[in-house]
């Protein structure tokens, strides 16, 4: 792994930034707020197309799944491409597949037709969200220090926005297909704009020096890979409990109304988008494994305050502690695995990514289950057993040599570097 040492950008040694980095960097941040921005005004005229197309609450499930299926193949897909054409081609081509199929689902009029645009809007999200990260990565190679978790709060910003100017739309009546049809030019637009700012991929090693292909196969699907793939899992099936299931949990636990309820989900959303604009210079000065740590840690203990609260006070604090605890965690797996292989950095992205999309789905999915078997109050004792176990296992982050030791550059003093 090329560990993240002061150089670039720091402020503690080297030459700053060129201009090139600087403008490639300002693109990822584009493409981070549209993915935001696209995702979140398909999520606010759910309901409009849930009415128009006759499906009820059920069957709208199971269609959402195919959301999920489409943005996993895509992410699966994208990763190789990734390595092979570089950033440059896979992100402008997923954020432009992306902005277009937002589209159809306006237009459908049935259960089967939205099953079908749903699949091709996840696709085109898999896809720009392996790309974009995977560049990330390469931004985050030419900076020499941790850059990654703002990248993931502006995602977070632009879903807020979208959350106000689909709300603004729906107040004054526009038709979804209308809508979403001026945010998919609007986004196409974008996606061709910032294309250039793009960074070149990085260039290929000499051939003496790179390991023969069966070594990098066993590199790219080994332990450590699979182990962050993981904990991307388990802390994103957290973020997805928290995303259907905080409110509910303060009016069926707490009997809070709905519109009191509502806050501990604003709780949640605001406290990790707070914290991820705060955990790139955390991580620069302790390194990803404290972050992970000690983040994972405050997601646990925050959950299980919430879980524990006597009153909507309490509650309230406890999703706060747990959106800012999760805030940091799953950026620093993204970016340890793509800098674990330059040369398979869209693979590895992609497989903890890909998982990881899979643990977001699966949370809400399973915690309703466990609510026949317990009240949903101890059923979320479940998403705080994976923050304890990714605290545990948060040294998974720590590079490896190839004989299995700690890198001296990785046990350098908190700030000397991001490997810690």
């Amino acid at each position: 792994m090329q560990s993240l040492a002061p150089g670039p950008g720091t402020g503690l040694q080297g030459p700053p930034p060129s201009a090139r980095l600087r403008n490639g960097r300002r693109a990822t941040f584009a493409y981070f707020a549209l993915n935001g921005f696209l995702m979140g005004m398909w999520i606010v005229h759910i309901p409009v197309v849930r009415q128009h197309t006759g499906a009820d609450h059920a069957l709208l499930g199971w269609l959402l799944l195919l959301l999920g299926a489409g943005a996993f193949a895509g992410m699966r897909l994208a990763g190789p491409l990734t390595d092979r054409f570089g950033a440059q081609v896979t992100v402008p081509a997923g954020a432009a597949l992306c902005a277009i199929a937002l589209v159809p689902p306006a237009w459908a009029a049935d259960a089967p037709a939205l099953g079908a645009a749903l699949l091709l809007l996840g696709f085109g999200n898999g896809c720009l969200d392996v790309g974009m990260n995977t560049h990330a990565v390469q931004v985050e190679r030419g900076y020499g220090r941790p850059v990654m978790s703002a990248f993931h709060a502006v995602f977070s910003v632009g879903g807020a926005l979208a959350a106000l100017a689909g709300a603004a739309a729906l107040g004054a009546g526009l038709p979804a297909a209308a809508t979403l049809g001026a945010t998919a030019l609007g986004g196409l637009l974008l996606a061709l704009l910032a294309a250039p700012a793009l960074l070149d991929p990085d260039p290929a090693p000499d051939p003496a020096q790179a390991p023969a292909p069966a070594a990098r196969t066993a590199r790219r699907a080994g332990p450590r890979v699979r182990m962050l793939a993981v904990l991307a899992f388990l802390l994103m099936l957290c973020e997805g409990v928290a995303n259907d299931w905080s409110a509910l949990h303060l009016e069926d636990s707490l009997g809070a109304p709905a519109a009191t309820a509502a806050l501990a989900y604003g709780a949640f959303a605001t406290a990790m988008t707070a914290g991820r604009f705060l955990a790139d210079r955390v991580a620069a000065r302790t390194g990803p494994v404290a972050v992970l740590r000690y983040g994972a840690a405050l997601a646990a203990a925050g959950l299980a305050l919430a879980v524990a609260a006597p009153g909507v006070p309490a509650a309230l604090a406890g999703w706060t502690l747990f959106g800012a605890g999760l805030s940091g965690c799953v950026p620093q797996l993204f970016s340890a695995a793509g800098h674990a292989d330059p040369e398979a950095a869209g693979a590895n992205v992609a497989r903890v990514a890909g998982l990881g999309y899979l643990g977001m789905l699966a949370g809400p999915a399973v915690i309703g289950p466990l609510t026949r078997l317990v009240p949903l109050g101890p059923a979320l004792l479940l998403p705080v057993a994976c923050c304890a176990f990714a605290a545990l296992a948060a040294g998974a982050l720590r590079p490896r040599d190839p004989g299995g030791r700690t890198p001296a550059v990785s046990r350098q003093r908190p700030g000397a570097g991001a490997g810690r």
